[in-house]
């Protein structure tokens, strides 16, 4: 009698982890620019799910991205990693990337590109167009605020070491999205000046947020890559930490299963 429990228990427990996903290419325009995002998705899903859109950082839509889409379609969710430069542009010179990502700071243009991939997700027709976030890493995290207080349709945004984008004084008692920012305590690219402001801001506007602060993690902590890049291009303000990616992701996860759920 007890064989066919053990079974079932088994066949429970693993049937998740033998689901097939389903990853492509698919691309999309904004404003004359050729774009190219990575859509993921459960292959057997019967039903609309939840939706995701991952933002990258200032490399471009690299691998990094598409790694982390493929864990949250794990999750249940269908996941869509944009992209803001365009088809093919990515790059690991910092200088390069400094340029790539500048021209969208302080601009509407950030918003914009990336509501041009929000849209290319929920015209998939995979997605439940009221259960959707966006979660973004350091230029990216910059970019799912902007997104949010644009106005755009997101029950959610998660920033991870991204730099802070102060809400502006118009969106008060307008935005419905929550936030969640996983922010590297010593990280020297953001100064305690700018963090407060910004947290200022989130509270004059009233948006309902969490703020996590990591101890001893500095700027692109969840990037395993970030080593590497530290140490090839000199950039001593990035680390990758186990500890504080792992604590993140844990956080991530509670969070959007609390905006979808309720």
């Amino acid at each position: 009698m007890k064989t066919p429990t053990l079974l079932l228990l088994v066949l429970a427990l693993t049937w998740p982890l033998s689901a097939k996903i389903n990853t492509r290419p698919v691309a999309y325009e904004h404003e004359g620019v050729k774009l190219e995002g990575w859509l993921a998705h459960e292959d057997a899903a019967t039903a609309k799910q939840p939706g995701v859109v991952v933002i990258h950082e200032w490399w471009g839509r690299d691998d990094f991205a598409k790694q982390q889409a493929e864990e949250l379609v794990r999750l249940g969710y269908v996941v869509f990693a944009i992209d803001m430069y365009g088809q093919g542009v990515t790059t690991e010179d910092s200088k390069r990337a400094g340029e790539l990502a500048g021209q969208f700071y302080g601009k509407p243009l950030m918003a914009a590109r990336a509501r041009a991939g929000l849209d290319a997700l929920l015209a998939t027709g995979l997605v439940d167009e009221k259960r959707v976030a966006a979660v973004g890493y350091c230029f990216g995290g910059s970019t799912a605020m902007a997104l949010a207080y644009s106005g755009a349709p997101l029950a959610g945004i998660v920033s991870l070491h991204g730099g802070p984008v102060a809400a502006p004084a118009e969106a008060k008692g307008r935005i419905k999205t929550r936030f969640l920012i996983c922010h590297g305590a010593v990280d020297p690219f953001i100064s305690k000046e700018s963090l407060d402001g910004f947290l200022r801001s989130l509270d004059d506007t009233g948006i309902d947020y969490q703020f996590i602060s990591y101890a001893g993690a500095k700027h692109a902590f969840t990037n395993p890559q970030s080593d590497a890049r530290r140490a090839a291009l000199g950039l001593d303000g990035i680390a990758y930490q186990a500890e504080a990616a792992r604590r993140s992701w844990g956080h991530l996860k509670q969070f959007l299963e609390e905006i979808y759920r309720n």
